[in-house]
This record gives C-alpha cells, sequence and structure tokens, in this order.
C-alpha cells in the first residue's frame, strides 16, 4: 500500500502564540494540532495555510491512496490518531460498524447551507446516516471512466471488457484496490450488483482478475504515479479510479487523451469528511469541514484537481444515468484478501484456499 505523510509549514510557536484565535469559540493557549488523513488533491498547501492563519493551528496532514490502507490506519488505533477524515459512502458504514466514527452536528458547520440541495437531504444519501444521525457531510464526487490513447485507438473503447483485450496486453493500466476490482469483474460477468457477490461468484470474480493481472503493464495507486506510468509507457488504456482529476492531470502533461464511460456504467463515489471517536477538538476538526467546503477548497477541487464540488454544479459528462453509486460490499476484508493473493500472482485454487 502506498501511503505518503506530509507535515506541511506553519507559523513560528511564537507567531501562532500572538495570533487571534478566531471562529467556532477557539481561545488562546497552546498551538492545538489538528490530525487530518485525506486523499491526494483534496487538501492543498495554500488550503491549509489558510487555516491554520485563520484558527492558529498546525495541521499534521496524511495522504492516503487506497481504501484498504484508509481503513488500516483509522481501525489499527481505534481512530486514534486522527481527527478528522476523508472517505466515500459506501466504505463509512463499516467505520460507524466499529465505531471509529461520531455522529456530525450539521448546524456546528455553517458553509453546509451553502451546498447544493442534493447534498444538503443527507438522509436520501445511501450510507451516509444510520440511527437518524449523520455521519458525514459530502466534499467530492467522480465517476470512475477509462481514458485511452487517441493515436491508439481507431474508435474509442466503449466497454470495460477492453482491459481484457489480449491486444492491448502490457500496454494498459489498472486501479490496485480489492474493493473496486471485485467491482469491476462483477460487471464484466453481468452480475445483477457489482457490489453484492453471491459464494458462486466468487470463483469466476477471481479468474477474471488473474486474467487482468495478465494483461496489464501494472496497478496504480495514486494519480501522480498513473500519470508518470502513462507516459512514460506509452500506455493504451487506463481505468481512472480518481476518473476527471486524471483526465485533468494528463491533458495538462500534454497527453492526447480520450475519457469515455463503458455501455456497462461506471462506478462512481462520493467521498465525505468525517470525524473520529479519538479526535482531541471536536471544534476544531467542524472548523476543518467548514473551510473545506468555502470557496477556496471547492474551487481547487475544480480548477486545479478536476474534481466535482458540492456547492456548484459540474459541466457534467452526459452519463449520469450509467453512473453505479458505490454501496457496501458485500464482505470489504474478502475482497481486500483475495485481491492481495491475487497479487501476489497465486493460482486461482490458492486464492480461494482457506
Amino acid at each position: 500500500m502506498a501511503i505518503m505523510r506530509i507535515l506541511l509549514p506553519t507559523l513560528s510557536m511564537l507567531s501562532l502564540l500572538a495570533w487571534p484565535a478566531t471562529g467556532f469559540g477557539l481561545a488562546d493557549g497552546p498551538v492545538r494540532t489538528l490530525r487530518v488523513l485525506a486523499w491526494p488533491g483534496y487538501a492543498d498547501a495554500e488550503v491549509v495555510k489558510s487555516f491554520e492563519q485563520r484558527h492558529a493551528v498546525h495541521v499534521d496532514l496524511t495522504l492516503v491512496a487506497t481504501d484498504e490502507a484508509l481503513w488500516e490506519r483509522i481501525n489499527g488505533n481505534q481512530g486514534g490518531d486522527f481527527d478528522v477524515f476523508a472517505v466515500n459512502t459506501a466504505e463509512l458504514q463499516r467505520y460507524i460498524d466499529r465505531r471509529l466514527v461520531q455522529p456530525i452536528d450539521a448546524a456546528a458547520i455553517p458553509n453546509t447551507q451553502r451546498q447544493l440541495p442534493r447534498f444538503r437531504k443527507v438522509e436520501a444519501i445511501a450510507g451516509l446516516t444510520r440511527g437518524g444521525k449523520v455521519y458525514g457531510v459530502p466534499y467530492t464526487y467522480a465517476e470512475m471512466g477509462l481514458i485511452y490513447d487517441r493515436s491508439q485507438f481507431a474508435q474509442p473503447p466503449d466497454s470495460i471488457a477492453a482491459l481484457w483485450d489480449p491486444r492491448l496486453r502490457g500496454r494498459i493500466l489498472a486501479y490496485d484496490g480489492g474493493g473496486h476490482s471485485f467491482s469491476l469483474a462483477a460487471m464484466i460477468l453481468g452480475k445483477a450488483s457489482p457490489f453484492r457477490m453471491a459464494e458462486a461468484d466468487w470463483p469466476q470474480a477471481v479468474a477474471r482478475l488473474i486474467a487482468l493481472r495478465r494483461n496489464v503493464l501494472g496497478f496504480y495507486a495514486q494519480p501522480d504515479e498513473a500519470a508518470r506510468l502513462f507516459r512514460k509507457h506509452r500506455v493504451a488504456l487506463l481505468f481512472a479510479n480518481y476518473g476527471t482529476q486524471q483526465v485533468k492531470a494528463l491533458k495538462a502533461a500534454g497527453a492526447d487523451i480520450g475519457y469515455v464511460i463503458p455501455k456497462e456504467g461506471a462506478l462512481a463515489w462520493l467521498d465525505c469528511w468525517v470525524v473520529t471517536q479519538g479526535t482531541k477538538d471536536l471544534a476544531l476538526a467542524y472548523a476543518w469541514i467548514d473551510h473545506l467546503l468555502g470557496e477556496q477548497a471547492s474551487g481547487l477541487l475544480v480548477a486545479r484537481q478536476g474534481l466535482a464540488n458540492t456547492i456548484a454544479e459540474p459541466s457534467g459528462s452526459g452519463a449520469a444515468d450509467r453512473l453505479l453509486w458505490l454501496e457496501p460490499m458485500e464482505n470489504p476484508g474478502r475482497r481486500d484478501k483475495l485481491w492481495a493473493r491475487i497479487m501476489s500472482g497465486d493460482s486461482a485454487a490458492r486464492v480461494l484456499g482457506p
């Protein structure tokens, strides 16, 4: 798993102590630290700096690259290592199950009132609530389409089956994650739901993913890694786990690419900010979420990262009817375990063994 830790520059101790505390009732005293776990591009340096200056605090930011890595970082110490983190709605339920996160008081986060109506209707967003309580604040979203090198396709690929095309062997990049990979396998096998595999489905899905492993150039975790490999190895096809974020990055680097939503549909994620049970400063965690819903952070999501935010309508890909919003999976632990075996090169029999 790829995890990168970044300690961002802050003001000096004397400057911080002299800075007047503002917002959410923060009082004078020792410099506070907010411990944030996020995905690449969610909290750019200037966003962090403006938050630190406004609230006279230090932000300890850790970046994570996969859902599996995120789970290990939070579950490993019962959420005690972080105050606030970003997670998609499909994954959120298992954090609630383990009591790793706490309900959120949206009234304490004024900028939630600036969000688009559909994101304020939290009860209508699958996975966001439990027992009438809200556990996450929507932040950003994207679909997982296919990026292709225009020079290597006479016609754009129209199906996720292209990831298994033997004519493209060694020129494909896929995402290193068990959850999404098994969902892709379920989609290509025509299962009713990519998130709810029956017991009889597992052998077929494992076989398909072993075939995928043999057909691709490799698997990536972070978007900048994918962009580097795409250009270096003249990749023909890329499964875009980060969607339009990766499209923007590759186009900015001069790549002549296209982007499509497969006919089977595309997995789509909605990431939210959540607060851990082990947070050391609830008011500061709420202040962070409020700050990230402001114009600066929301604007950079679109302009710099190519992602959508929750306060303005995106230009859109025109394929909203083919998006498969992530849902809780039947057994995330099993998917992760089998994926690790597949990636290690095991045969189907060994992957499915005890």
